[in-house]
């Protein structure tokens, strides 16, 4: 079966109409051939979304070149010269520099558009919503596009949020584990390179001596990743706090999607040999008692979540909850008014792809559409 891709005529309507459905849905993916995108392409098809046309957006450096959909194949289109018309939804994933630039494009030519990037997120007028969290938020937009957070802010929500919604959440002490995915194929080649390069050496050396092999130059990271932790994930900022952008993407970030904004927050965001997976170690201090069996018995039937003893990344790899285990009293927080609690999640999957197609979904499915639908 293949799929078009040329622009399909469509009403519209004015702010707030809605439809039932997703008859007639033209839905457009932006950045279609990077990581992200891929898994977006393949979660579109697994979820069988309801479109009836697809088309795919890319830089013109890819613009020309097919990818599979449904059996056929639709031809990558240059985003800065297609035309937009007819357009309902359309999914970013193409950083924060195309976002900026294309998207209120889309949102002028009658799309919602729901961004991948952090080109949006901390915009007053753009909600930043993580579906199982607050999918309200995505129905008021006056720019027209929605948000989604950061991938170790999306690990962490759907855990949190129930909790707070019990106990009043106040404090957050985070430390991350964060995959080398997170940063683009060059994180995951730069990783697969060195560990292929000390391939033949003496691996049990670096018991004893931290420089006993030889890795190739590190490009993506301060430091040789494979073997490794980089207590740097992200990039310093020049506001003399020395945070870098992901710690503080941590603490925005959750005080707008919880709508709590004097929420403290303190995070290290680290690097670490995985290929995907971000994992949190999170200490959460509440305004009133809240037990470990109490949160256990809460996050059992958290949507989104999944509890389990020990949980690891690649356990999360390829799947979709958010793995919720090791949880505890905070002994350094007043008397159960604390827990320690360790969180897995897939990165490009719910920390980025999935959450953006479900946001689509709810458009559709719970009428919060900016513009009608073609009918």
């Amino acid at each position: 079966m293949s799929a078009t891709h040329a622009p399909a005529a469509a009403s519209r309507t004015t702010h707030g109409a809605t439809a039932a459905s997703g008859a007639n849905l033209t839905l457009a993916v932006v950045g279609a051939t990077g990581q992200v995108g891929a898994v977006m392409r393949r979660l579109l098809e697994e979820r069988d979304f309801p479109a009836t046309t697809v088309r795919f957006f890319s830089s013109a450096r890819s613009a020309g070149t097919t990818l599979p959909w449904k059996g056929g194949e639709v031809t990558v289109e240059d985003v800065a010269t297609a035309d937009l018309t007819g357009i309902h939804i359309a999914l970013f994933s193409a950083g924060a520099t195309a976002s900026r630039e294309h998207a209120p494009r889309f949102a002028a030519a009658g799309a919602v558009v729901v961004d991948n990037s952090s080109a949006w997120r901390m915009d007053p007028d753009v909600p930043l919503v993580v579906s199982e969290v607050n999918p309200v938020a995505a129905a008021t937009r006056p720019k027209g596009i929605i948000a989604n957070p950061n991938c170790t802010t999306m690990a962490a929500m759907p855990v949190l949020k129930v909790l707070h919604d019990s106990a009043g959440l106040e404090r957050l002490i985070v430390s991350t584990y964060q995959a080398v995915s997170g940063t683009g194929l060059a994180g995951v080649e730069e990783l697969a390179g060195q560990v292929r390069a000390v391939v033949g050496q003496d691996l049990e050396a670096l018991t004893h001596d931290g420089g006993a092999l030889t890795f190739p130059e590190p490009v993506k990271y301060v430091a040789p990743i494979a073997f490794d932790v980089v207590a740097l994930a992200g990039s310093l900022l020049d506001d003399g706090e020395g945070e870098t952008d992901e710690e503080k993407k941590l603490r925005n970030e959750s005080r707008k999607i919880l709508d709590l904004p004097d929420l403290r927050v303190s995070g290290t965001c680290v690097r670490v040999p995985v290929f995907t997976g971000h994992s949190l170690a999170i200490n959460a201090e509440f305004a009133r008692p809240i037990s470990p069996e109490q949160a256990r018995e809460i996050l059992s039937a958290a949507p989104g979540v999944e509890l389990a003893d020990v949980p690891t990344p690649l356990q999360a790899a390829g799947k979709d909850p958010s793995y919720v285990g090791r949880i505890r009293a905070d002994q350094s927080a007043p008397e159960g008014h604390g827990l320690a609690l360790f969180v897995s999640n897939d990165n490009l999957r719910k920390g980025a792809a999935l959450n953006t197609i479900q946001i689509a979904e709810a458009l559709i499915e719970k009428g919060y559409k900016a513009r009608a639908l073609a009918a």
